[in-house]
């Protein structure tokens, strides 16, 4: 229980330690966005690292250089734990939203961090509204800003499984005219869900797969990207599963 103690104090001496960075990173959005949007990520990306840090976690990263540099892109994960969104910040290149449910939006502080890191928090019962949010999202990546969704719509609670992907998400990359990149992340969820209250040491892989861009699939891909884009990331979940059993790592 020692480590989510320690987790919990970070987290939230951060969230109210951090009140006048927010105010700070508010005066210098008023002049300069893209500062802002780079400053708060260095910030949460520090802080993140430090939590990462206290988890013990052994994270082992596969095929970082094939994310494009030069553009903003779509990330497409599994999602198996709340400790994906940490694994997968603390790598990107440049600003990225993630999309978030819109129920995180009760909780002050930590929405404010986000806003200013560009996340968007969907309500998936409203279509309308979720319609939106994916505008929005076009609106983002097409101003340079990468946005990284979990198709899955939840937590997946089995394990080495993929629930189905909602092809709704995949417009933001269509529209936005940006690559998908998917990422594939294996044993996530033996740093908390796995074994709730406690984080434990883990070791996770996480592979970032080759690009996609829209226009070089055939018709019936592009059709159903959604399962196209699955069956990528369960191909890479199993090579590296595979790869976490027979060598330790």
């Amino acid at each position: 229980m020692i480590r989510i103690t320690i987790v919990v104090i970070v987290l939230f001496g951060f969230l109210i330690l951090g009140i006048p960075l927010l105010i700070v990173e508010w005066l210098i959005g008023l002049k300069n966005p893209d500062l802002k949007s780079r400053s708060s990520l260095a910030i949460v990306n520090w802080v993140f690292r430090v939590i990462i840090c206290i988890t013990g976690a052994k994270v082992t990263v596969i095929g970082e250089e094939r994310v494009p540099k030069d553009t903003a892109v779509l990330y497409v994960g599994n999602h198996r734990s709340y400790f994906d969104v940490l694994l997968t910040y603390v790598r990107v290149p440049r600003p990225t939203g993630y999309i978030a449910k819109k129920e995180m939006l009760r909780y002050p502080l930590l929405r404010d961090w986000m806003r200013n890191l560009h996340c968007l928090f969907l309500d998936r019962d409203n279509v309308k509204e979720g319609l939106k949010t994916i505008l929005t999202a076009v609106e983002k990546v097409q101003n340079g800003i990468s946005i990284t969704i979990f198709p899955e719509g939840t937590r997946n609670r089995v394990p080495d499984t993929l629930l189905p992907f909602h092809n709704g998400s995949f417009k933001i990359a269509e529209k936005g005219n940006v690559p998908i990149v998917p990422i594939s992340m294996v044993n996530t969820s033996a740093i908390f869900e796995d074994h709730l209250p406690k984080i434990k040491k883990a070791n996770v892989i996480i592979e970032y797969c080759e690009p996609i861009y829209l226009n070089d699939l055939d018709k019936t891909a592009r059709k159903n990207i959604g399962d196209h884009v699955g069956s990528i990331i369960m191909e890479t979940y199993q090579k590296n599963k595979k790869l976490l059993d027979e060598q330790g790592i």
